[in-house]
């Protein structure tokens, strides 16, 4: 699939050097545990909670980002998001903890391709080469003037969400940068 960019920068981008796609809804649930320590309940609703700070893992199609010391962004299919909820909810019966869906409050972007590195860096500070960004890594960071989640899912692949409202400048950004690193 060839996406363009708005503006004057309609050049496509290749699929094969660099893709970027808006991907479908999805099923978020911000977690807080209470004085998490190395404890942490492994796994819960099948998601493994005890990774270190900014890692990422990834089990059925589900997402469990650690984003602190006490806190995880949990992503997975919205028909899954009451199943999930429960489950997290009775795996936790006996720890304090803050079980909120923000399902509505994100949108989720992927960029893909030989060229994803430079077409995120166009606009985020962070080193995003391999060695010190790997595969299973999520942090926040900023994209242009936006916050942002990002996750690298693989070598070629990255997860970008960020707020609704934020979404539409994101896309054309991460577009944008496709295509003037396609030229």
């Amino acid at each position: 699939m060839l996406e363009r960019a708005p503006g004057s920068f309609g050049a496509p981008v290749s699929p094969e050097a660099g893709a970027v796609r808006r991907l479908p809804a999805a099923s978020r649930l911000s977690l807080r545990i209470k004085d998490s320590r190395v404890g942490t309940p492994c796994p819960v609703a099948r998601l493994s909670l005890d990774q270190p700070i900014n890692r990422v893992s990834a089990t059925d199609g589900r997402l469990a980002a650690r984003l602190g010391p006490d806190e995880w962004l949990i992503i997975a299919a919205p028909s899954e998001a009451d199943d999930l909820r429960s489950s997290i909810t009775e795996a936790l019966a006996d720890r304090f903890h803050a079980l909120v869906d923000v399902s509505r409050a994100s949108v989720a972007f992927a960029v893909e391709g030989r060229a994803a590195e430079d077409i995120l860096n166009a606009g985020c500070p962070l080193d995003l080469d391999a060695r010190h960004f790997p595969a299973g890594s999520v942090t926040r960071t900023v994209l242009g003037k936006c916050e942002i989640i990002l996750f690298r899912l693989s070598d070629l692949v990255f997860r970008v969400e960020c707020g609704r409202s934020f979404g539409d400048y994101v896309h054309a950004f991460l577009l944008e940068a496709a295509a003037l690193n396609a030229q």
